[in-house]
């Protein structure tokens, strides 16, 4: 039978210096933890209009250049939104292209 060698990653263990967790029972519940690294995650949900959980947090890790990031998220009946200053945004669409859609739309 044929069995590649591969090598197993090197994992470290990392500690979690904090974890903490609530749930009310009534679809309120929130967490937050850290890592000896400097990972951060938090968030907290409630009961949604539509049976969803409506949910908000963030979560930080360092860069390997030292730098924090960071990422806040909301999730809804709107959708999953994220924002970063990481997260590549387009360029906003020039006049005359937004014309065109305009023209566009108004001839279905």
């Amino acid at each position: 039978q044929f069995r590649p060698s591969v090598s197993r990653p090197d994992y470290k263990h990392i500690a979690i210096v904090s974890d903490n967790r609530y749930d009310n029972g009534d679809g309120n519940f929130g967490y937050d933890f850290e890592t000896e690294h400097g990972i951060n995650v938090e968030a907290t949900g409630k009961p949604g209009s539509k049976g969803q959980s409506n949910i908000g947090g963030s979560y930080r890790f360092i860069l390997p250049d030292g730098t924090t990031a960071e990422v806040r998220y909301f999730a809804d009946e709107l959708g999953y939104r994220a924002e970063s200053p990481l997260i590549p945004t387009p360029h906003p669409l020039p006049a005359h292209a937004i014309e065109q859609i305009r023209f566009a739309e108004s001839q279905r």
